[in-house]
């Protein structure tokens, strides 16, 4: 038994990218920043920045790409994936590990939703969209 799920709480970074295959599916990317505090071994307060490729498909896609922005805290439920391409300057091949998320929470108020409700959940659930082959990718 496996289990690949990756669970994320943190701000957007940057406005969300939303794009359609050449079959018309949405696809909605961003990336996420989750920062961790701790003290080192010297006593001092330390802050370390991870930040996480999210892609996100279907409907669940489309409201992302509307409802999020750059500052925005969100929940992400997904699954780890890495994908190979080819660089466009010709160097070789290259490798981009992302979520794909399966659940997305918007978080926070009206301030930073643009919406009324202040939390909204979207989950594609059994609905989920099948894998995607890379060549469906638009970027």
């Amino acid at each position: 038994m496996s289990v690949n799920k990756v669970i994320l709480v943190g701000n957007l970074g940057r406005d969300p990218e939303l794009r359609a295959t050449p079959s018309g599916q949405s696809v909605c990317s961003f990336s996420i920043a989750t920062t961790e505090r701790f003290t080192d071994r010297a006593g001092q307060q330390r802050e370390q920045t991870e930040w996480h490729n999210v892609v996100v498909w279907g409907k669940q896609a489309d409201l992302c790409g509307q409802y999020l922005k750059k500052g925005r805290q969100v929940y992400i439920e997904g699954r780890l994936t890495t994908r190979q391409y080819e660089a466009k300057d010709g160097t070789g091949k290259r490798y981009r590990t992302e979520v794909v998320a399966q659940r997305v929470q918007f978080l926070g108020g009206r301030s930073q939703a643009g919406f009324d409700e202040g939390v909204s959940d979207f989950n594609s659930g059994p609905d989920a969209p099948p894998p995607v082959d890379d060549e469906d990718i638009p970027f």
